[in-house]
């Protein structure tokens, strides 16, 4: 990176060194966990570059986030078989490294041999390699295994993490898709041993699937790590652009992924629709009432949507406007959890109300409501 010019600079020298610059896009930056690295509060989802964005579309998309003051970039190796990380790293040449933080994964199969998957030591070394290559960067910010390898000692995956962030080829590192009993495992470990411990953890979640809320949830309030969540517009469901009973519209991902159908449940549909009706009264739209609401949660540092123009990346950042109420979220619980609320066993909710979870949603909301 070379140093700002005097024109950058200019008002803003102190002998203790620059005054923060006055923001021109109003983002968010929030700390990952406990930790001291600060993402913007709007992430970008990577999985379409390579496999339905081009290159020039997916550099379209990175220089536009950033113009909008988004600093995190989430990937994998396995996206595309390297292809994203190829189509990142290319859009943040030419000096737009520095300002990204790169969040990308290892642990899936990148290639046929009995060591090209997985997390254990040897893996690891081949996997970063290969990342830090087609990335063009000789450093990842937040290193994060993706599946869990449960024929490789969590001990061995986490001394290489360590000896990663050591020589400093990783700046964090972060899980994705752990049960909570192993991630807790993982994160004592960590700490027992004094090794780099996970500050993240990406996972599923969103408003027609909160299952997230019973156990993982909490964990990471306790100890500390942040929550970034996958799907968080559930497959476009919550994105406000398919009606029930209409035809997917032509050229959207929708259309030619083979899971679409899986999230058009009947269940799914009446709470879309009811999410709409919501929204709409209160001026918002679907795509930025749910990603709202997932920043409004406790453990929560950012969100990761995948956007295909410019314009929905706008779309996406105005959801910092919003402020819920107590009785917003009131509502949300009781649309969203119709049918299928399984973070806390039914007779509790009706037998012994103070048995529900202290981080249960309507609990959280009526907190903040002063309600006994």
């Amino acid at each position: 990176m070379s140093d700002p010019s005097p024109a950058d600079t200019a008002g803003r020298v102190s002998a203790i060194g620059l005054s923060a610059k006055a923001s021109t896009h109003g983002m968010q930056y929030r700390n990952v966990g406990a930790s001291g690295l600060r993402s913007s509060a709007i992430g970008v989802g990577c999985y379409p570059f390579g496999s339905f964005l081009d290159a020039p579309r997916a550099q379209a998309v990175v220089h536009a986030a950033q113009d909008l003051g988004i600093n995190y970039f989430d990937t994998a190796n396995s996206y595309g078989i390297g292809k994203s990380e190829e189509m990142l790293g290319a859009a943040l040449a030419g000096g737009r490294r520095h300002d990204a933080i790169i969040a990308t994964k290892f642990a899936n199969r990148m290639a046929d041999g009995p060591n090209d998957v997985g997390a254990s030591r040897i893996a690891i070394l081949r996997a970063v390699e290969g990342s830090l290559r087609r990335l063009r960067t000789d450093y990842i910010d937040l290193y994060q295994l993706h599946w869990p390898d449960r024929k490789t000692p969590i001990e061995e995956t986490l001394r290489t993490l360590d000896d990663l962030v050591r020589v400093g080829k990783v700046r964090y590192v972060g899980a994705s898709n752990l049960h909570e009993w192993e991630l807790c495992e993982a994160v004592l470990i960590a700490r027992q041993q004094g090794l780099a411990s996970f500050v993240s953890t990406q996972d599923f979640y969103n408003l027609l699937y909160r299952d997230a809320e019973r156990r993982l949830e909490p964990f990471c309030v306790k100890y500390g790590l942040g929550m970034t969540a996958y799907f968080p517009l559930a497959g476009g469901m919550l994105a406000e652009v398919y009606r029930r009973g209409a035809a997917v519209p032509a050229g959207t991902r929708a259309a030619v992924s083979p899971s679409t159908s899986a999230w058009q449940t009947p269940r799914n549909w009446d709470v879309q629709e009811r999410l709409v009706a919501f929204a709409r009264e209160r001026g918002w739209t679907l795509a930025q009432l749910s990603l709202a609401w997932i920043l409004n949660r406790p453990a929560t540092f950012n969100v990761i949507a995948g956007a295909d123009t410019p314009a929905m990346l706008q779309e996406n950042v105005r959801a910092l406007e919003i402020r819920f109420t107590a009785e917003d979220l009131e509502e949300i619980d009781r649309i969203t959890l119709v049918d299928e609320d399984r973070t806390v066993a039914p007779v509790y909710r009706t037998l012994r109300p103070e048995k529900v979870f202290e981080f249960g949603a309507r609990q959280l909301a009526r907190t903040k409501s002063g309600e006994p």
